[in-house]
């Protein structure tokens, strides 16, 4: 970042909000720039947050959320007026489903203009408003207020965006230095006597109990008031013996290769065929975060109430009416599992061994020992890397059977679109996420559509310096969609595509480049990649319907 000079005094509207998102632990800022916002870009760098040129404002967004990932700090897309801003709409979509704290900074022309100029004037808080938690006009009046709004919004409860139109002349107009009183945020709460002893009682008395983590849990864990959710969560499963199903986003949250960790869920037919029925015959479920969103129609009502016992510890209340618990709690995870725990005595549960079975079934279930295919891409993978590597997932077949190969040691290990499940996702959460954390080694896993989608990226991550290592699974295919296609017996259309040289794109963007087709090859080229100096493309070529049976 360039050396500039502080703000003006008294500062500008639009160094007060820029202030606000400092002060919120922001760093970093994504986006495409025009006249309209300019000055939000001179008053994030000023305030100390780097604004980083992207190539297009929905893999912008994106990269605010890899940044997010890393820092806890809500991400920030800056898009101008019009087509700036509509260009960033699916990822802000995203961002919303995805439980994703995103400012959203618009430009946008002055009210009193718009009632005698047309051009690229559109009401863009309508356009945001279904999709972010709020939507906001900045004014001189009550610029700092809504900036404190925005931050609050974005991060408490169930995360997710905030839109705010920033007009041309409110951003360079002085407002008054002095912050008023911001708000306190929320303090983490538990359950109610009664309902704590109801809870207790669950527990003491259950002979099979599971744990079903999702993203509310894994999102409190960012909250430095809170004890640390994946430490609480190990503790009391390996104190009550009770195993662990994640969501594809909480991945992580208890290590992988930790005993009672049966992995993420959420999208294959195949896992389902064995975590349903465990599930079923649990007489516990507790539900930790648990928000279905995530989740394929398989998880609908996906137990016996009256039969079973569910809590659901959620941070809003249940209005996707996925499935209902016995008892609903809105409150703190890692505080509410810690007392539901106090007083409570531990049994022997699972004793049948049927929680291990369904382990070592699993295992079976996604066999790691292929000469070569996608299974055996990812395995090389992640063999080959070092265990804390991040890494992110696109959307399409090798999504679902990455979600569930990839092992994950710690919270955010992957990330990726679960529950938007949008394509072109993975490159720029990849890039964001190696931003904010350069040291890490940082992987993408695309299929080659999603990758063509986003291929101008690997500009900006040449103009980076990043050294992220990108996977492309090159089928020609957009294997997902022509599996249902073969499966409802149509005719093949619209799936196929060419075959393109992707290493040498990521030459041509001064990348280094790989096609690989044997294990031995990829081996190679992540031991190159590791030691290169850039960003790495690999392309790893596989059969077409290399899926079948796999998902």
């Amino acid at each position: 970042m360039q050396d500039l000079p502080p703000p003006p005094t008294p500062p500008r509207a639009a160094d007060v909000l820029a202030a606000r998102l400092f002060d919120a632990g922001c760093r970093f800022a994504f986006g495409m720039p025009g006249g309209e916002v300019l000055t939000i870009v001179d008053a994030l760098e000023r305030a100390g947050i780097r604004f980083i040129l992207c190539k297009h404002e929905n893999a912008a967004a994106f990269m605010a959320e890899g940044a997010w990932h890393r820092t806890g700090a809500p991400g920030i897309l800056v898009a101008t007026v019009g087509p700036g801003a509509l260009n960033g709409v699916n990822a802000v979509a995203n961002a919303h489903q995805d439980r994703v704290p995103l400012i959203v900074l618009a430009g946008c022309v002055d009210a009193d203009e718009a009632q005698t100029y047309t051009h690229q004037v559109l009401d863009q808080t309508q356009v945001f408003r279904p999709i972010t938690k709020a939507t906001f006009t900045l004014n001189t009046g009550a610029t700092h207020v809504i900036a404190d709004k925005a931050v609050g919004i974005a991060l408490e409860g169930r995360p997710g965006p905030v839109h705010i139109d920033v007009p041309i002349t409110v951003a360079v107009t002085p407002v008054r230095p002095e912050l008023p009183i911001r708000r306190s945020c929320a303090e983490p709460v538990v359950p109610a006597a009664q309902t704590l002893a109801d809870m207790r009682a669950a527990l003491a008395n259950a002979e099979r109990p599971i744990l079903i983590a999702g993203v509310d849990a894994l999102n409190q864990g960012f909250d430095t008031r809170r004890q640390g959710m994946s430490d609480t969560l190990r503790h009391f499963v390996e104190t009550y013996n009770v195993p662990v199903i994640t969501t594809y986003k909480a991945k992580g949250l208890l290590p992988e290769d930790h005993p009672l960790a049966l992995g993420g869920a959420g999208l294959s037919p195949k896992a389902d065929k064995i975590l349903l029925p465990l599930v079923q015959r649990a007489d516990l479920i507790i539900g930790l975060g648990y928000d279905p969103i995530e989740m394929r129609t398989g998880w609908r009502d996906f137990y016996f109430p009256g039969i079973q016992t569910m809590i659901d510890i959620t941070a809003e209340p249940n209005h996707h009416y996925m499935h209902q618990a016995t008892t609903n709690v809105i409150g703190d995870c890692a505080a509410t599992l810690t007392a539901m725990a106090e007083g409570v005595t531990p049994r022997a549960t699972w004793a049948d061994g049927e929680a291990s079975a369904a382990k070592a079934k699993l295992s079976k279930a996604f066999p790691r020992d292929d000469d070569w295919g996608p299974a055996a891409v990812i395995d090389t993978c992640r063999a080959e890397l070092p265990r804390d590597a991040l890494a992110t997932a696109d959307s399409g077949a090798h999504r679902i059977l990455l979600s569930q190969m990839w092992e994950c040691y710690e919270a955010r290990g992957l990330m990726q679109s679960s529950a938007l499940c949008t394509m072109g996702c993975a490159i720029p959460l990849a890039m964001g996420a190696q931003v904010a954390d350069p040291a890490r080694t940082v992987v993408s896993f695309s299929g080659d559509a999603g990758f063509l989608m986003v291929a101008g990226e690997l500009s900006t991550a040449a103009e980076l310096g990043l050294k992220t290592i990108f996977v492309v699974f090159v089928d020609a295919s957009l294997a997902l969609i022509e599996l249902k296609q073969r499966q409802r017996q149509l005719t093949n259309a619209g799936v196929d595509f060419a075959k393109h040289d992707f290493a040498a794109m990521a030459r041509a963007f001064g990348g280094a480049g790989h096609t690989v087709t044997s294990r031995t090859e990829l081996k190679d080229a992540l031991a190159a990649a590791q030691s290169a100096d850039t960003f790495t493309v690999i392309a790893a070529v596989i059969d077409r319907g290399a899926y079948d049976g796999r998902i």
